[in-house]
């Protein structure tokens, strides 16, 4: 009886053998059947597209061609917003736009001597 206990233990690792093979030789074949990259035309790198901040920065500052107005802009635009006689109402005008863009923006108010503060 001994002798066919070995035998079946025999069978089996035989069995198991020749499963492990196959699928080694499944796995090649895989590899070997992937689609041919052609080599001759080099490949470009498209460019990133630039989105816009998650955050609006508005700037309040005193206006540079006569300096009688405050003026409130969008930071990385030239364009002004609106123009106020006082500073107070600029900044009180920004913090409105503020809360309602309601994405974390927030105010930078230049003042007339030289420091910024963020609001």
């Amino acid at each position: 009886m001994a002798e066919k206990k070995q035998k079946s233990n025999t069978k089996n690792v035989q069995s198991s053998k020749t499963i492990s093979t196959k699928k080694v030789v499944l796995k090649h074949e895989t590899t070997t059947s992937s689609k041919k990259v052609d080599t001759s035309m080099p490949v470009h790198a498209k460019p990133k597209v630039q989105t816009k901040p998650d955050k609006t920065i508005y700037h309040v500052s005193k206006r540079e061609n006569d300096g009688r107005e405050w003026k409130v802009f969008i930071q990385g635009s030239t364009k002004v917003i609106k123009l106020f006689p006082t500073q107070l109402e600029a900044l009180e005008y920004a913090k409105d736009l503020c809360e309602n863009k309601d994405d974390g923006s927030y105010v930078l108010l230049h003042g007339l001597d030289g420091k910024i503060r963020k609001y």
